[in-house]
This record gives C-alpha cells, structure tokens and sequence, in this order.
C-alpha cells in the first residue's frame, strides 16, 4: 500500500515470514507462498481462492511502510459466506518489526483455533534474525531477488546478502542464503564449478559458527551429498533433519521426492510429492515433479495431465516443456507433438527422437555425432537429447561411453537414468547395473511420522479436566465474562492460572466446542433472557446483542441462525 514501489520486496519477505511462522504449528495447514502469492493484488472471489487452495479460511491484509514506521492490518476470512471474523490493524515502528511479526503470527494462530477447535501454539513463532533493521531489508531485498531464479538475479541477490552481513556479521541467514545462491550457479553452469562450490563451503563454515538450530544448515549439505556426490544416504540422513526441523519445508519435502524418485522408491516419492502440493498446490514446479513420478513409471498419459496444468501455471517451464515432449513421444502423438514443438529449441534432435524411438530404420545424420562430440562438458544440454538419440539408434556403445563418462562426473542431468525411459535399450550392455551403487536401499527408509499431536495426558488428564472444567463453568456463571466483548482465551487462562493450550484443549474435549461457540453460547443465552424482558423492548436487536457480548452484526447474526435455524428477527417475532 506504499507509495513506493521499492518496498514490494519488504511487504512480500514480511507476508513470507508470517507464512514460514504460521507453517511451525503442526496442526495447521497453511499454504507456501508461490500458491499465496498468484492472488496478490487481484480481485478474485475469496470462494474461490479459497476452492483452489483448498482451505477454510483466508488471511488477507496489507502493508504500508512509510520511513521508520509500518502499518500491517491483517482480516480472517470465511471462504463459506465471506464473513470477516477477525481484523486487527497494528502500527509500529519498524525497529520493533520481529516482536510485530511474531504477534501477528500468534494472534492469527489463536483466532483460527478460536474459532475451529483446539490446537497448540508455540509461545514464539519468529525469533528475531539480526539486531541490524538495515540489514533485514537488505536480506529481504536479497531474497526476492533469488527468487527470480535467473543468473542476473541471483547474482544482484548475493550482492544484498552481503550488504546484509557487513552490516551484521552474525547473520546467519544472509550466509545460508549466499550459499544456495553460489551452489545454483555453480550446478546451473553460470559459475566455474570449482570456484562456486569453495564460496559456498566459505559461507557454510562461518554460518554453522553462528547458528546450526536452522532448517537451511542441514539443508547445506544436501546439494552436496545428492547433487555432487550421488551419497544418497548421506543426503537421506540430512533431508531427514531438515524435516525435524520443520516438517512442511518446501526445499526439505522436494528434495526428499527428488531423492525417492532417483531410487525409483516412487510409492515414497508420491508421499513427499503430494504433501508438496498440499501445501503449495499452484506451484508449477511441483505439478512438474509429479509429472515425472508417472512417466518414470509409463504412465505417460497421466504424466501429461500435470505437465499440461504445470504449464498452464507458468509457460516458460522449461523442464516441464522437454517432458511434455517425451511424453508425446512415447504416446507416439505425431500430430500433437509437431504442433507443440513448432518453433521451439533443438527442433531435429526432438524429431530425430521421436522417429527413431516409434519407426524403425531411422540413422543418426554424422553432422550431428559431429557436433555432439565437439560440446563440453560444460556446454552440456539441460536435457541430454544427444544421449536418448544415440541410446535408441545403432550408436549404443557410443551411448553408453557418454552416460558411463556423465555418471563419473555425477551429471545432474543423469541422476534418474536408472528409471528413464530412453535409456532402456541400455540396461542389458556390460557394466551399467555397475555404473552406480547407490548408499541406501529400500529397507533402510522409513517415512517420518510428524510427531504434531501429544498424548493427552501430555496436556491434561481426566482428574485435571474435571477440575478445570468445574473452575470454568464456575467462573462464567458467577463473573459472566462473555459479556465483556473483548474477552479472549489468553484472559480465561490469566484467571484460572492456566495457559492458553491448557485452556483450548479442556474446551474442546469437555464441551466438544472451540472457544468463540464456548463463549457465544452464553452469549446467546443471555440474549435471549433480555429479549423477552419487557423492560428491553425500547432497546433494538443489535443493541441487545452488543449488551450480551457480541462485538460484530456478523457474527451475532450468523451465530445466531447457526443455532436457531432462524434469523434473530424471526425469532423475535415468534418469542415475543
């Protein structure tokens, strides 16, 4: 809502933080920011965002930045009706912005278990990152610029990271962050390998000084053990902790598909896939991943449902286009294949596949071997056309040398060439199944059980359930705090010298209720004790209701009709 277009970057790293927070309660489910972020600023139906997300309730708001101030209002949204059963505004300066993301994440967290029934809140969401204001917007600037996912913007990202760390040294987010940026463009190619690779490890060795309890310290070491040395057990080891960390981690879960499905562990790999897309269902990115489970298993019609839906969320996927055309090629789709192919990239190697892959006597022209010879490794295609080409013509020696030399070098590229479909003409020559050990089997997986919910003698037990309840009831029906509009959990906890999980949980198990149907309960009762006082009949429906308690027409009406079956008039009419 700034004037200036330069604090989208801000307003955007703030709306991430608070989703990162809200995704560490284990009970919630919340929805990552690529799938957030394709409604910002559109006017959409809020049914309807709420249909594609599939979820219950909206988080709107806005942010404006002026100076060394900020405003942040935030609304609770009920994707049924479009009721708005929350709004706060909150203004402060930005110095104390940490304290005012974490209590925004906490205070949304507590209307969402007010209002749909118990579950636990950690007493911190956001701890604060750095001392330094100057150098969280650096980070932030950095961070949106990375996510850009181009070489010139992850290169002007390091750049702000490292204005981040020389005005704070201890930074260590802005040093993980530097890391993954010098890994991608090393892996990408955009950087000598060797020289990328020594930038990052420098990166790792001061941020693991500062802090290891972060997610992105285990996930360091990732990129090294599955992408550059194929340990899959050792990257499995460290996927796993990334996820004990937090068990919704987008980078965590897709690296753990990524590994299952380079293991061919695909009924592991649909797991991880699906909880990806649970939590951010329009990514295109993850309809991607999905997409290549099911052509690794010959699905290909299936396979070509989620790249066709990848590629309706962003066009410009260049992966999921070369496996549209793989799909279309084993399909043996001509028409729909030429059609799609029309004026894109490597025009005779995609044909030259498909003819050589669905009709026989088909050569390799020379010019071709020729120039394929002349590429380094360096220069090496995104997808290796040339090795599928030579993999199913008369060159399969020549094919095999290429793949055996691309598995030396641990190739990205080739790190599924156990399962794909181009490379089965050579499963059969000498010393592929010797190509490639891999570190871990099947039997040595097993797929995590989130630990989100504790026993309920964690929280209370049946002796201290009736006890408390007693307190309750006894509280409301000698103080009759509902009639106090304010009246919230954190202040019923206050008085029975509880906490607020204590407080929530007892609520739900006792009563079968969350806390704002506790409390409009007695609302309600109220209401209709002083409706049909005579003594009321001057005073109108909504000033009766504001008297028993509710603060909002809204919620009195909706409430109201949600346990009478009738409109508050109606019953008025029928009562009096």
């Amino acid at each position: 809502m700034s004037n200036d277009i330069n604090n989208e970057y801000f307003c955007d790293g703030i709306t991430e933080e608070i989703i990162n927070a809200l995704t560490k309660i284990s009970q919630l489910k919340v929805i990552a920011r690529t799938s957030s972020f394709a409604f910002k600023g559109k006017d959409i139906d809020i049914r309807k965002i709420g249909e594609q997300l599939n979820v219950h309730t909206i988080l709107e708001g806005s942010i404006k930045k002026s100076q060394d101030r900020i405003r942040i209002t935030a609304q609770l949204i009920d994707i049924k009706d479009g009721t708005h059963y929350w709004s706060k505004k909150f203004d402060r300066e930005l110095i104390d912005i940490f304290d005012l993301e974490d209590e925004i994440s906490l205070t949304i967290a507590d209307e969402v278990r007010n209002n749909f029934g118990h579950f636990e809140i950690q007493d911190q969401l956001i701890t604060q990152p750095t001392n330094n204001i100057d150098a969280y917007q650096m980070f932030l600037k950095g961070r949106s610029l990375q996510l850009k996912w181009t070489p010139d913007s992850i290169n002007q990202a390091i750049v702000c990271y490292d204005q981040a760390v020389a005005l704070d040294k201890n930074y260590a987010k802005a040093y993980y962050a530097k890391l993954q940026c010098y890994g991608l463009l090393g892996m990408w190619g955009y950087m000598p390998y060797e020289e990328a690779i020594g930038l990052a490890i420098s990166n790792l060795l001061i941020a693991k000084e500062i802090d290891t309890s972060l997610p992105e310290y285990p996930l360091s070491f990732v990129g090294k053990f599955f992408w550059e040395e194929w340990d899959f057990k050792n990257a499995y080891i460290h996927i796993n902790k990334v996820l004990e960390i937090n068990p919704k981690h987008i980078d965590g879960l897709e690296a753990m598909t990524e590994l299952f499905i380079a293991l061919g562990f695909f009924d592991h790999a649909k797991i991880y896939a699906n909880k990806l897309l649970e939590v951010d269902p329009l990514s295109a990115n993850n309809h991607y991943t999905i997409a290549h489970i099911y052509y690794y298993q010959r699905q290909y019609n299936k396979a070509l449902e989620c790249i066709n839906y990848a590629l309706t969320l962003n066009p410009g996927l260049e992966l999921a286009h070369h496996l549209k055309c793989f799909c279309l090629i084993n399909l043996n789709k001509k028409q729909q294949f030429s059609k799609f192919i029309d004026k894109s990239s490597l025009i005779e190697e995609k044909n030259l596949l498909f003819n050589l892959v669905n009709n026989e006597g088909v050569e390799v022209p020379n010019h071709l071997i020729k120039k394929w010879s002349e590429i380094s490794k360096n220069e090496a295609m995104l997808v290796p056309y040339d090795l599928f080409i030579l993999s199913n013509s008369n060159h399969k020696k020549l094919a095999f040398s290429s793949l055996s030399e691309m598995v030396k070098h641990r190739r990205g590229q080739v790190i599924n060439y156990r399962q794909e479909p181009f490379l089965q003409p050579l499963h059969n020559m000498q010393g592929f199944k010797d190509l490639h050990h891999s570190s871990l089997q099947l039997s040595e997986v097993k797929l995590s059980q989130e630990n989100t919910e504790k026993t309920t003698s964690a929280i209370l037990n049946e002796i201290q359930i009736e006890t408390l309840k007693d307190e309750l009831l006894l509280y409301f029906k000698e103080e009759e705090p509902f009639l106090n509009p304010q009246l919230n959990l954190k202040l019923v906890a206050e008085i029975l010298e509880s906490n607020t999980n204590k407080i929530s949980y007892l609520i739900n198990k006792a009563f079968s209720l969350n806390f704002n149907d506790f409390v409009n309960s007695y609302r309600l009762d109220y209401f209709k004790t002083i409706a049909v006082d005579p003594k009321n009949s001057h005073l109108t429906i909504l000033g009766l209701a504001y008297d028993s308690g509710f603060n909002s027409k809204s919620v009195f009406n909706t409430y109201f009709k949600k346990i009478e079956n009738v409109t508050p008039r109606a019953w008025m009419k029928a009562n009096m």
